[in-house]
């Protein structure tokens, strides 16, 4: 199957009421966990590469071009895959990361870049997501873009921080992006199910954004409120902790039983059967409402 487009997956999902499973990947395991996750589940999934994966393959690389060989690979293994697999950048803060990422999106088989504009004054946010939402587009880029403050735990279930419908609607109207990942109670980086998510706000957003909205921090949400909340309107899912803990989990225990063991091959494949069955469940949870 060819490499999908995110705007054809999140279209797709629109469709018919769901949302679209967007993944993190960190390393080769990664990529192909997911995708062994996501056909076994027969939902089609986004391989996400985020700003901070980036950063860590650019230690050992020149800064301007670190990011190819991981793009790369996961387009490959997508291209190869017989479900449907976009690849989307994620948290992309650094715009100057973002433009030289968008010169060699079509090369990569990028369909589509988050702005992360999130931690800019409302008007700068507005501005410069606006002027590369324009220069993605031009590319035949899709953009997402990020309204609140969803962060790690501290403070991102306080109701303050929270997307205002209002304001999103004006922010989606005046840069023009195609998706909004709105702050609704999840929170990154939570290795446990205790988040608690705001299903009356995700509606009246949903009420209120004509664009898709998309949920982030999502490993820290119980199933049962992950697929209540695309029942509310969430169009797009990010998961990446639930990965790496699946991951780190199995890893620790093979070594434990195997302490001689120096070959990464014995101890990195049970940890990748791991993190394969975590999206196939996912999967489930989140394309088909199976909480």
């Amino acid at each position: 199957m060819t490499l999908a487009h995110t705007h054809d997956l999140v279209a797709a999902a629109v469709a018919r009421s769901s949302a679209v499973p967007a993944f993190n990947v960190i390393t080769l395991e990664h990529a192909e966990a997911i995708i062994e996750g996501a056909e076994s589940s027969g939902v089609a999934v986004l391989l996400q590469v985020s700003e901070n994966a980036i950063r860590y393959h650019q230690a050992a690389r020149e800064p301007n071009g670190g990011f190819a060989p991981l793009l790369a690979a996961c387009r490959e293994l997508a291209s190869a895959s017989s479900i449907g697999v976009g690849l989307h950048l994620d948290h992309i803060e650094s715009l100057e990361l973002a433009d030289r990422c968008l010169e060699r999106a079509d090369e990569l088989g990028v369909g589509s870049i988050m702005f992360d504009g999130s931690t800019l004054a409302y008007a700068a946010n507005v501005e410069i997501t606006a002027a590369f939402t324009e220069r993605a587009h031009a590319r035949g880029v899709w953009v997402e873009a990020e309204l609140g403050a969803i962060g790690g735990k501290d403070g991102a279930h306080t109701p303050g921080v929270r997307t205002d419908p209002d304001e999103a609607r004006d922010f989606a109207l005046a840069t023009g992006v195609d998706a909004l990942a709105v702050a609704v109670g999840s929170s990154h980086a939570m290795t446990e199910q205790t988040g608690s998510l705001d299903l009356d706000l995700i509606a009246a957003l949903a009420a209120r954004v004509e664009i898709p909205l998309v949920l982030h921090g999502s490993s820290g949400v119980p199933h049962a409120q992950l697929a209540q909340a695309v029942a509310a309107g969430i169009r797009k899912v990010n998961v990446g902790t639930a990965l790496n803990v699946a991951w780190t989990t199995a890893v620790r225990a093979a070594l434990a039983d195997q302490p001689t063991a120096v070959d990464p091959r014995r101890y990195f494949a049970g940890a990748r059967d791991e993190m394969a069955a975590v999206v196939s469940r996912l999967c489930s949870v989140i394309a088909r409402g199976e909480g």
